[in-house]
């Protein structure tokens, strides 16, 4: 990858025959991201299947079920790219019965592209891809009105989709949504890479110039710096035999030389030292950096714990509330205990109280004794002893974390913090 590209993660979701597949692989085949064998293969497939075109949802669909179905039923993850932007697409499959699917492929992504098939408009499916976006806080969402060839490229029905997604819009709670209207035929590469001659009507950018105009850093919310320590290092060799550093991923914000820090539990303070980079030493650090921080005092610090800067402290608590997306066959249920794993820190949680089950298509909620597999509901938890979060509204890393079986050690179900 080169240095001066950017980098945007899309999630994609579409109901069966919305073309999703199709989508991926024009977009691949106009950005010269195929092979020669590969794009060989597509061709004969499709004259073997009788077509008179070529299937890009070859391109796309590597389970054998996934091909002889014609759905998408895992997440795969593809590469392309152009000459400006790096773009990795979670290919996440629709049916409601592969909901944890595109929650977790979906939960690292910045852009989601939603397929709505021209002939069908809005419907229930797309609730739940909408909803799903906004439950991962993904604001920028691109909706793809496909097959517009088989409607005659008609404005009228592009118009009238727009209106009923606007009208979803309206119902939901997240206000920082950026909707984006692009009516395409991603078989017949119309509005994907090249504006489309068949609908003259539309003014704006074809999918691929709207996706590359885009930048990383509008894309993430602005949240605070948080530094949990996965390790601590103390080489003890002769160069570096009294270094003592603490390495980690930072999340939400920058820290640098020089900033008073609070340390988590013990809430003892210190400043910042020296920040290491692998095997360079740099005065500040962005979110998303790999480093390694060593402090101006000695300090009890140690894997699980983490480093904030002073006056923006996390909320420190043996309960919390969240959003929970059942991810297991095994029902969530009152009284279950698990092992709670926020970014590198484990406890053990127990389930207070499961509030309600929440309705996908924003018709709001009812009571549940239990979440079943794909349910998604609002849970209470008791925890062996605090963890330092935040609400995934205002920090995701912070504000996630995973429930694993203690006896069979499977993630049973994904959280996210309110």
């Amino acid at each position: 990858m080169s240095e001066n590209r950017k980098l945007i993660k899309i999630a994609t979701a579409g109901s069966v025959d919305d073309g999703k597949s199709t989508l991926i692989g024009r977009l691949l085949y106009d950005t010269k991201s195929l092979t020669t064998d590969k794009i060989e293969a597509i061709e004969r497939s499709s004259k073997q299947r009788g077509y008179d075109y070529l299937d890009f949802s070859l391109a796309t669909d590597g389970l054998v079920a996934e091909r002889e179905q014609g759905i998408t039923i895992d997440v795969a993850h593809i590469y392309f790219n152009t000459d400006k932007t790096n773009f990795i697409v979670a290919d996440t499959p629709g049916h409601v019965e592969y909901t944890r699917n595109m929650v977790t492929g979906a939960s690292t992504s910045q852009v989601a592209i939603i397929l709505i098939d021209a002939r069908k408009g809005v419907i229930e499916q797309t609730y739940r891809h909408f909803f799903i976006a906004n439950l991962l806080r993904i604001s920028h969402v691109v909706v793809a009105i496909n097959k517009m060839d088989l409607v005659g490229y008609e404005e009228d029905v592009y118009l009238k989709i727009k209106a009923d997604f606007d009208a979803l819009v309206a119902k939901s709670d997240f206000t920082e949504d950026q909707i984006t209207f692009i009516p395409v035929s991603a078989l017949k590469g119309e509005n994907i890479a090249r504006q489309s001659e068949e609908m003259p009507w539309y003014v704006g950018n074809t999918l691929l110039d709207h996706l590359e105009v885009l930048e990383p850093a509008d894309l993430e919310v602005s949240s605070l710096a948080r530094f949990p320590v996965q390790y601590v290092i103390r080489p003890k060799t002769e160069a570096w035999h009294d270094f003592r550093g603490f390495s980690g991923m930072l999340y939400g914000g920058n820290l640098k030389v020089g900033d008073e820090v609070t340390l988590l539990p013990s809430l003892n303070t210190s400043k910042i030292k020296s920040i290491h980079y692998f095997d360079q030493e740099i005065q500040e650090a962005a979110a998303g950096s790999s480093i390694a921080i060593t402090l101006d005092t000695e300090v009890d610090l140690s894997r699980g714990d983490m480093l904030v800067k002073s006056g923006e402290l996390p909320t420190s608590e043996k309960r919390l509330t969240a959003t929970i997306c059942q991810v297991n066959n095994k029902p969530l249920r009152v009284g279950s205990k698990y092992i709670l794993q926020h970014g590198v820190n484990r406890v053990m949680a127990k389930v207070d109280q499961i509030e309600s089950r929440i309705h996908t298509d924003f018709t709001g909620t009812e009571e549940a004794g239990q979440l079943k597999l794909n349910d998604i509901g609002r849970v209470h938890f008791r925890l062996s002893k605090p963890i330092h979060f935040d609400s995934y509204h205002t920090n995701k890393s912070n504000g996630s974390f995973i429930l694993i079986d203690e006896a069979e050690y499977d993630t049973v179900s994904v959280g996210f913090i309110e």
